[in-house]
């Protein structure tokens, strides 16, 4: 409890005095982006391109360590580099772009379930780098695992684990903009 409270302490106190208003509009568009990935699983944001790049990125620096794991960098990268991010915006601070990258990081993880749900189906269109034919990562890695009738079950909860990821960052930043306005108004 103690550790929340300090937390909340260092989030409040770089909160005082911080524009609010440019940030709320931020905030709407990424409200925007959740209710659409709401609508449509197969939705595309303006972080699609962004998370497409790095996840080829993952298999071609994984192509060190195997080929299993080759295939799972995709999704590694994919999901590491907005974590990575964001921990990056803890040490600046910033903990509004934190938010951000929770976001970031939730689109990834609907693409990432969306994909692992297409898996036995194998229905997708598949990107690949180099020209060589492209695999299904998913059905590689649930095949090599024993775990293909899983796959609608582990998107699932993938999903799950994305509108969490979505809508607590959201929420993180609706109450970090109440503090910046009411620090604002405070100060009048």
């Amino acid at each position: 409890m103690f550790r929340f409270q300090s937390i909340r302490k260092k989030i409040e106190d770089w909160c005082s005095g911080r524009v609010w208003y440019i940030r709320a509009l931020l905030l709407l568009f990424l409200i925007y982006v959740g209710c659409r990935h709401l609508a449509n699983p197969l939705y595309i944001s303006i972080f699609g391109g962004i998370n497409l790049a790095i996840h080829e990125l993952g298999h071609i620096l994984f192509r060190f360590a195997g080929e299993f794991i080759m295939v799972a960098g995709g999704t590694i990268l994919q999901l590491a580099v907005p974590l990575a991010s964001a921990v990056m915006f803890i040490f600046q601070p910033d903990y509004f772009a934190v938010t951000v990258c929770g976001v970031w990081l939730s689109t990834n993880l609907y693409s990432v379930a969306t994909y692992v749900g297409d898996a036995r189906e194998q229905m997708l269109s598949l990107v690949t780098v180099g020209g060589g034919d492209a695999i299904h990562d998913w059905h590689y890695l649930l095949s090599r695992m024993h775990l293909l009738s899983w796959d609608t079950g582990i998107a699932v909860f993938i999903r799950l684990l994305a509108f969490v990821s979505m809508w607590g960052s959201i929420m993180v930043g609706v109450w970090m903009l109440w503090i910046m306005a009411r620090h604002r108004l405070a100060n009048k």
